[in-house]
């Protein structure tokens, strides 16, 4: 008896202890200030240059991030050319390529909607050096095929690199469907929606270094892995992976933004610390978020075909009439909303049919156009 009491004591304790607790939001972290975003690089290679203007957001917002539109973006030399970008669609700025001299130095102004001015530092220009290859591992641990990367710098001047990717697979429908009703009648589908191909950005920041190193090598460095749930490596497996040559400063940047977007995503997503970069606002108040720099692009595309996962599935079919009948306890075919997917019974009385998520591959966020590359 003696031993009960000091358990009934604790308990107590700790259910009024838990229920003192409160959630604490500090003041920045429902801060209603939308501070400029901009994440992009002049491309001094053969390809567009992109820049990205968005508004930040507090951590406890659900929202996306609000584009930032009708800006000015213009590039400035050191020497005193000027190129200006063109906003290609709401928050997207893009600047055709052009010659640009590699010894040169380059800086970015960007004046807002609200006749703000931000204006970045001088930065050097990269040049990235090639993409030597990239490579698969399939790792049983994870159930996950691994990509990596690997790249040298003959003359060694990058020793800090970046890479982004663009993933594009091919998959299925768990259901085919070759028939459908056109103005009350039912006709053969001209159109295949069984067979889509998906498409996804990286969001991550991947960076890589070879400071440490006797020589400018990456070598098998692990950029992400493509876990085999995700039922991607099935078909079909694309990747296009990005590289770029930073500069120490920019290397730094993105090493703290990574730290800090951890639990977050991209620069996009809500940040829990600052980390401004190298652009700043004219007058010296505003807070602005990204870096500003110059480089070459250099690119490598992989397809593997690994035959991982399973083909989809979906509930059973169900039956309707192909003649309309009230007194028929089964819908009739053309009367569903559901896909049709096939005839059936003796004499082909009947049609088999199933919901647009069995039958069209677009309701999972994918295209019916074949990729170029494929």
């Amino acid at each position: 008896m003696r031993y009960r009491l000091p358990k009934f004591v604790s308990f107590v304790l700790l259910f009024f202890m838990d229920s003192c607790i409160e959630p604490f939001s500090p003041p920045e972290v429902n801060s209603l200030e939308n501070h400029l975003v901009v994440d992009g690089f002049l491309n001094v290679g053969q390809d567009t240059s992109r820049i990205e203007l968005r508004r930040t957001q507090n951590v406890n917002q659900t929202a996306g991030p609000t584009i930032e539109t009708g800006a000015e973006l213009s590039v400035e030399a050191e020497s005193g050319e000027i190129n200006a970008f063109t906003e290609s669609k709401p928050g997207l700025y893009v600047l055709p390529p052009r010659q640009y001299n590699m010894a040169g130095k380059y800086r970015l102004r960007i004046k807002t909607g609200d006749a703000k001015e931000y204006l970045s530092e001088f930065v050097e220009v990269s040049v990235t050096p090639a993409i030597d290859s990239l490579t698969t591992k399939f790792d049983s641990f994870q159930d996950a095929m691994v990509f990596y990367v690997n790249a040298h710098d003959t003359q060694g001047k990058v020793q800090f690199y970046r890479w982004k990717f663009e993933e594009t697979w091919e998959y299925r429908a768990a259901y085919q469907t070759a028939i459908e009703v056109i103005d009350k009648k039912y006709v053969g589908r001209q159109v295949d929606i069984n067979r889509c191909w998906g498409n996804q950005r990286s969001g991550s920041i991947l960076l890589g270094t070879t400071v440490k190193l006797s020589s400018d090598i990456i070598k098998d460095l692990p950029l992400f892995k493509v876990p085999v749930s995700t039922n991607k490596l099935f078909m079909k497996y694309s990747v296009l992976v990005k590289q770029y040559g930073l500069s120490r400063p920019a290397f730094e940047y993105w090493t703290s933004l990574s730290k800090t977007t951890q639990g977050t995503g991209t620069l996009f997503d809500p940040q829990p610390s600052q980390v401004t970069g190298n652009i700043k606002s004219t007058n010296g108040q505003d807070l602005v978020f990204g870096y500003f720099s110059a480089s070459t692009e250099e690119t490598k595309r992989l397809t593997i075909t690994p035959r991982l996962g399973r083909y989809p599935s979906c509930m059973m079919p169900d039956t309707f009439d192909v003649v309309c009948n009230p007194m028929s306890s089964r819908q009739c075919g053309l009367e569903t909303t559901s896909l049709l997917i096939a005839y059936a019974g003796l004499r082909s009385e009947f049609l088999l049919g199933s919901p647009s998520e069995c039958t069209d591959c677009r309701t999972q966020g994918g295209t019916l156009e074949k990729p170029s590359y494929w």
